[in-house]
């Protein structure tokens, strides 16, 4: 057996895709990510709402974690229940039926030289 860590309520702030990316090879493709993590032994459930600054929120998206799996999730592939707009500035909170851990991951290639940016989201219990 397994223990599981994290919290089940988890938020990132500052969410950002760009529209474009300095080249066409999909692993450098400008994106944001949420890295999953449940290290427990019962697949957790996920919800993912996005806030915005001017309408109302989008979501939830839904997927599901498998027991002591990861996820890497690009918001760039989030299209139902709407895709997430490019270009836009949004905050997220995810929530799940089990403890997980969430890190968040930017990849900005819209230039030659790429920048990159990973942080732990803020949780809450």
């Amino acid at each position: 057996m397994t223990h599981a860590i994290g919290s089940r309520r988890w938020a990132i702030a500052d969410g950002y895709i760009p529209s474009s990316s300095a080249s066409d090879d999909p692993e450098l493709a400008s994106h944001e990510s949420a890295c999953i993590l449940n290290t427990g032994d019962t697949p957790a459930k996920v919800e993912i709402t996005l806030f915005f600054s001017d309408r109302e929120p989008a979501g939830p998206y839904r997927l599901a974690v498998a027991a002591r799996r990861t996820v890497h999730l690009r918001f760039n592939d989030l299209d139902d229940p709407e895709r997430v707009p490019r270009e836009t500035p949004y905050a997220s909170l995810i929530e799940s039926d089990m403890p997980i851990v969430v890190q968040q991951t930017r990849l900005d290639s819209r230039q030659p030289p790429h920048a990159l940016l990973s942080t732990i989201a803020y949780c809450q219990e």
